[in-house]
């Protein structure tokens, strides 16, 4: 499932894939692959993508359960 809240979050703090991968030590493939919802990032991933974007793990990992 794509993940639009990390997508949203990162454009509303002004950057880009290339920009987001330096600040968390991976590479722009990695920020577009869990942008797509092909990649699960670890946990440790999670956070640090967290901390850059001024956002909590919930704001940007939890899915709503839809029923």
């Amino acid at each position: 499932m794509k993940n639009m809240k990390l997508k949203l979050a990162r454009v509303e703090k002004d950057l880009s894939q290339e920009e987001l991968a330096k600040i968390v030590g991976v590479s722009r493939q990695t920020i577009g692959l869990i942008e797509s919802g092909k990649y699960n990032p670890s946990l440790s991933l999670c956070v640090n993508i967290c901390k850059a974007l001024s956002r909590t793990l919930n704001d940007l990992f939890w899915e709503e359960e839809v029923k």
